[in-house]
């Protein structure tokens, strides 16, 4: 009796402290993230109308403009390198294909990985990328061959242009300046890591959330229609607020809600810029914060004054990240929320048992304007230095492309009988390595300066998630 009493007591003291340490936990994880004032924009920007923030259930653009004077800037005839003062004491310059592509995927090799104005990655690349986005984009199949034309980049496979009206809200969308070349740098730079990699451009009736939503099955449905062997990623570079509701958009981000039927085949992967208005605190744009697809903050590339060589990453003030007001946790499957299918946030911002809301961004990308990259748009006249975190999405894309794991939301194995297994594939291999050794300092860069709202620290933050990509493993 004496032992089963110490056996009742031990057990008991193990669940009064298993309950202390779920309790702190979660009093922990509750807490507010330590604000602190943006970094500076270095420079003059110019944001489009098409960026600004839409009233009701409609989507805006992610991207902003270099400027001398924040006026619209003029289009350039040929990228020419140009450089600004950086907000920590280093200098900014126009980003190009074989600099971002020497800086994230080692290709081409660059000493400083300084922007040469020639060349970009290696062929690499699978399947398709496609874009959703809204409006029409005129000029966008010159648009493409144009910027790999001046890159010296291979075109792609193919490059499809699909208007997103079977839901009847027009016969063709209407041409808008603004969204044009948010189309014409989603294109570009979906294509510069994975030149072998197919694009599709969908383009949706409007900005709405009703016409970007049905745009968003079409892509989806047409990768799994015409890439049922290999599938793909679709890119969304725009935002708008959340909503009460939002939870059953969720799976049309999601490929399970698409491949049931074809043998839950192929992968299709999503991603949405995390956008850029900073720190959001209580809550998320959408869709970036739902949790099926890997959400795109914003880095400022900074290098060294005299020699232009990269000195480091920091945390561009622009990059969109909070917690999100919906996408809270659940039990049981609802097809959205964090919850067992989607716990890849769970052992940095939960408690022992209950995790706290959807966190952004996932992963970044370099986003700031002062170390913009390269677009070429037609309909607005010519060269642009652009930034945002509608670089980001594209191209974190386009680098998982790359990659080649092709992971979506469905993994076929024998220990369950080949049945179905729901999960978000892609997050929970960039959030395991935070805990690793080697791997995550391997395989990402982590950002530890600046701030969005809330600093940069090392291993996650609201606004660099994990950190920046380097080279393909662990993508």
């Amino acid at each position: 009796m004496k032992s089963l009493s110490r056996i009742v007591v031990l057990v008991t003291a193990l669940v009064l402290a298993s309950g202390a340490l779920a309790q702190e936990g979660r009093t922990s994880a509750s807490a507010e993230p330590q604000t602190s004032p943006r970094t500076p924009q270095a420079g003059k920007v110019y944001v489009p109308e098409s960026g600004r923030q839409q009233a009701g259930l409609f989507a805006h653009t992610t991207y902003s403009l270099r400027s001398a004077d924040g006026g619209k800037p003029s289009a350039v005839a040929t990228p020419r390198p140009a450089a600004v003062p950086g907000p920590l004491a280093t200098t900014e310059i126009a980003e190009t294909p074989d600099s971002m592509g020497c800086l994230y995927v080692g290709s081409p090799k660059i000493v400083g990985c300084v922007p040469q104005y020639t060349g970009g990655p290696s062929a690499a690349g699978y399947g398709a990328i496609a874009i959703v986005d809204a409006f029409d984009n005129p000029n966008a199949a010159t648009d493409l061959g144009t910027f790999d034309s001046n890159w010296g980049l291979a075109a792609p496979p193919s490059f499809t242009k699909i208007y997103a009206n079977g839901n009847g809200s027009c016969s063709t969308p209407p041409p808008d300046a603004g969204w044009a070349l948010e189309e014409s740098l989603d294109i570009e730079w979906a294509h510069v890591f994975a030149p072998n990699a197919a694009i599709v451009l969908v383009e949706a009736c409007s900005n709405s959330y009703t016409d970007l939503f049905y745009a968003e099955q079409v892509a989806f449905s047409y990768i799994a229609t015409n890439f049922p062997t290999t599938g793909g990623q679709v890119t969304n570079s725009w935002q708008g607020g959340e909503f009460s509701g939002q939870i059953s958009n969720d799976p049309l981000f999601a490929d399970w809600n698409y491949i049931g039927g074809q043998g839950w085949k192929p992968a299709i992967l999503a991603f949405a810029s995390s956008g850029d208005g900073g720190f959001e605190g209580a809550t998320t744009g959408y869709p970036s914060g739902n949790p099926w697809l890997i959400s795109a903050g914003g880095t400022s590339v900074l290098r060294n004054a005299s020699t232009l060589t990269f000195n480091k990453e920091s945390c561009w003030g622009g990059s969109g990240g909070g917690t999100s007001t919906y996408e809270t946790y659940a039990t049981s499957f609802t097809g959205g929320n964090i919850g067992p299918w989607a716990d890849f946030q769970y052992p940095i911002n939960g408690g022992t048992f209950f995790p706290a809301s959807r966190q952004t961004p996932d992963l970044s990308f370099n986003a700031d304007p002062a170390s913009g990259v390269w677009v070429y748009s037609g309909f607005n006249g010519g060269w642009f230095i652009v930034g945002g975190t509608s670089v980001s999405s594209p191209a974190l894309a386009s680098i998982v492309n790359r990659a080649g794991n092709r992971l979506g939301s469905v993994f076929l194995t024998p220990v369950t009988g080949g049945s179905d297994w729901f999960s978000t594939w892609e997050n929970n291999l960039l959030y395991s390595q935070l805990a690793a050794a080697k791997a995550y300092k391997a395989n990402f860069y982590d950002v530890k300066t600046g701030s969005n709202g809330t600093s940069a620290v090392a291993s996650y933050d609201l606004c660099t998630g994990v950190g920046s990509p380097r080279g393909l493993l662990g993508k």
